[in-house]
């Protein structure tokens, strides 16, 4: 997590642009500081951005989906899934994983990944963007999400 190797962030015009944040409910000091991070980079870029909240991580597939078809140009996604006692952490993780993936790939948009797979709640205060955070994993998501939308806006030219 030291994060070396990062990309350079920011410096990005995002107007024209429509972004959904798309947010998950649980671990909500987490999930707060992660949508923090993501209004910033997306106001910072000038693009025009909502948040919605749904249940859980496993709900943000088909949120995206619903959000690419009202017209949006790109979707953060973000949640938390901490490893418990059961194989339930695998499914959740692997189900959301896969179908943001697929989401992205049939909408041919992107959706930028702030979903926190993590062993305990320090690793998401690590990297959610908080005082004291090493990682801003929400500011990231946007702005691969916007970095994305505009690549490919100038490939489809």
């Amino acid at each position: 997590m030291s994060g070396s190797g990062a990309p350079t962030t920011g410096d990005i015009d995002g107007r024209g642009l429509d972004v959904v944040i798309i947010a998950g409910t649980w671990h909500d000091v987490i999930t707060n500081g992660l949508i923090a991070g993501a209004e910033r980079v997306l106001n910072d870029a000038k693009a025009t951005h909502r948040l919605v909240r749904v249940p859980g991580s496993f709900e943000l597939a088909l949120a995206a989906q619903a959000a690419f078809a009202g017209g949006a140009d790109a979707v953060v996604a973000l949640g938390v899934i901490i490893r418990g006692g059961t194989p339930h952490f695998e499914y959740v993780s692997a189900a959301t994983t896969d179908g943001l993936t697929r989401v992205a790939l049939d909408a041919g948009k992107p959706v930028g990944f702030g979903v926190l797979t993590l062993d305990d709640e320090q690793q998401g205060l690590d990297r959610a963007g908080l005082e004291g955070s090493k990682e801003d994993k929400g500011a990231e998501a946007a702005d691969a999400a916007l970095r994305t939308a505009l690549l490919v806006r100038e490939l489809r030219g």
